[in-house]
């Protein structure tokens, strides 16, 4: 049996969008309470009934949720643009090595808005 096991992380920060064009409203600062879904995919053990303990994927997220959480994501080498797409790849790209079996991002920036990143 395959199953995908999946992760909710919360931040909080603000960014500006400079390649919005000028007079669009995410060109200026502004700030979301993000929420991100990590999900890993792989078999199950017969003998366990377990693929995954969730606490490895808390484990390879603490960092980078200290690291962004409450900040100017624009600081953040890699974030200089900020977007929802960007920042996907970004957080993939940090946790890629740490999380096998690593299958998909979902960054919501807002209830009704967000993006889906499978490291392709």
């Amino acid at each position: 049996m395959t199953i995908i096991l999946s992760k909710d992380f919360e931040f909080e920060s603000a960014q500006s969008l400079p390649q919005f064009p000028v007079g669009h409203k995410c060109r200026n600062l502004h700030g979301h309470s993000f929420k991100i879904t990590v999900s890993v995919r792989g078999p199950v053990d017969e003998a366990t009934g377990v693929f995954y303990d969730h606490a490895v994927i808390s484990d390879a997220m603490r960092p980078i949720i200290a690291q962004i959480d409450h900040t100017y994501l624009n600081d953040i080498p890699g974030l200089e643009n900020p977007t929802i797409e960007n920042i996907s790849r970004w957080i993939w790209d940090k946790l890629v090595h740490h999380l096998p079996g690593l299958y998909e991002i979902v960054l919501h920036e807002t209830s009704g808005a967000r993006s889906t990143y499978r490291g392709d």
